[in-house]
């Protein structure tokens, strides 16, 4: 398989619901009310149900999302509620026209913002994601999931430099946080060095909070050094057999091009062959 498939698999990896790498962990959302919501730049709270949906349910869920969207296009609850569940059903144009419409209605919001920019950056725009992202930062309080966000979006620009530095700061405005050492962890792994991605993914499974995507993540990279028994094990852990079930089978469909990735990474120019 030529390594630029390998690279685009990593990629269709990142972007699903069990992955913390990109925009789902780093721009995590904090529910608040009223006044404080304006200036904190938080996004609307997403159901956690909706990580665990089958298809069906999740198909329902997005219509009833949907009904209260057309209800009020300009609420900005309903709204970026309506986006997440779109983008959790691959519908990202549509999350992105969705959040084009709250953005217009609530310019000034701090949080539909941010929320904006994960929409453009799950549908390709990200360049500009990262420039509506750090409209919705606050230099004299910045935020770390957004500062964690910009980090993923650079690292989709293939910026890994870049992209680690801003992980770092994050790091700064919130030691151990286990979704910024995941995103830096699966930033290595875009750049084919294994043995510090798991460092990373290790220690953000250890921290307090880490959830089972971030696992997944780990499983992942295990798994991808041959130690397929572990990654198993860990991929089961916290799941439902049906979701663990699922993982596992997505997990070994990765693997099975395990070959080809260890080709690439022993010739030295894994960092080069990833776009």
């Amino acid at each position: 398989m030529p390594a630029v498939s390998t690279a685009s698999l990593f990629r269709t990896f990142l972007f699903r619901g069990a992955s913390a790498a990109f925009l789902a962990l780093a721009l995590a959302s904090c529910s608040t009310t009223g006044k404080d919501r304006m200036t904190t730049g938080s996004i609307p709270k997403t159901p956690n149900s909706l990580d665990t949906m089958n298809g069906t349910d999740l198909a329902q869920a997005t219509a009833t999302y949907g009904k209260a969207y057309d209800a009020n296009p300009k609420d900005r609850d309903a709204g970026v509620t309506y986006a997440n569940a779109l983008r959790m059903s691959g519908r990202n144009d549509q999350a992105l026209a969705v959040m084009q419409q709250v953005a217009i209605a609530n310019p000034t919001d701090r949080g539909v913002l941010a929320a904006y920019g994960k929409a453009q950056a799950a549908a390709g725009q990200l360049e500009e994601a990262l420039s509506t992202i750090d409209r919705a930062q606050l230099p004299d309080r910045p935020d770390w999931r957004l500062v964690s966000a910009q980090g993923a979006i650079l690292d989709q620009l293939g910026r890994s430099a870049d992209a680690r530095a801003k992980y770092r700061d994050a790091l700064v405005l919130a030691p151990n946080e286990p979704t910024i050492l995941s995103n830096l962890g699966m930033s290595y792994v875009l750049t084919g060095d294994l043995k510090n991605a798991e460092n990373y993914l290790r220690s953000a499974v250890s921290q307090p909070g880490a959830d089972s995507r971030v696992r997944q993540n780990l499983a992942l990279v295990v798994g991808l050094q041959g130690r397929f028994a572990d990654a198993e094990q860990i991929a089961r852990q916290e799941l439902t057999p049906q979701q663990a079930n699922a993982n596992v089978a997505y997990l070994r469909g990765m693997l099975a091009q395990r070959n080809s990735w260890q080709k690439l990474a022993a010739s030295g120019d894994a960092s080069k062959t990833v776009e």
